[in-house]
């Protein structure tokens, strides 16, 4: 699995070539309010991370998306600790509303936002693929990621390279 540097610049080649390509390009952000249930200090698992409006809120420098992304902002709900894409947003409503079927998935991390987006989209009925050169996984626990994408798989998702999904 990628570091988050890898997963920035080969997001950035999928989302210009599925662009170029004339498909739709969603980037989910996540968009805490200071004090949101899945920050420590309020009995969550994580310290505090993208709070809105700050630095850590931003999308990584070497995540360059096309002019005509469309951004989904997530976990803004101060109660809600939103992992999958779907969850406290708009974006099966916006997916379903422009005719899409079918996702490709990437991003940080692999067993949270990953896996849970992936599972979400399966639920919900899209054809799913995992872009397996686009993730990377905070494994809390050794081996996190690839069960991961072993439940990912077992859900129906389908895991393909960049390559092949551009193919």
């Amino acid at each position: 699995m990628a570091t988050g540097d890898e997963v920035a610049r080969t997001m950035t080649r999928a989302a210009v070539a599925f662009s170029q390509q004339g498909a739709r390009v969603y980037a989910t952000q996540d968009w805490h309010p200071a004090g949101h249930s899945s920050f420590n200090e309020s009995g969550g698992p994580w310290p505090p991370h993208c709070v809105q409006g700050s630095h850590g809120a931003e999308f990584h420098p070497e995540l360059n998306l096309p002019d005509d992304h469309e951004i989904i902002k997530k976990g803004s709900d101060p109660a809600v600790d939103a992992y999958s894409g779907f969850l406290d947003s708009n974006l099966e409503e916006r997916l379903k509303a422009a005719g899409v079927t079918r996702v490709f998935v990437g991003g940080l991390a692999t067993d949270y936002c990953v896996l849970n987006t992936v599972l979400d989209a399966r639920r919900i009925g899209f054809e799913t693929y995992l872009l397996s050169d686009a993730i990377g996984a905070v494994d809390v626990h050794s081996g996190d990621g690839e069960r991961a994408i072993a439940e990912m798989v077992d859900a129906g998702a389908e895991s393909i390279t960049l390559d092949d999904a551009v193919a």
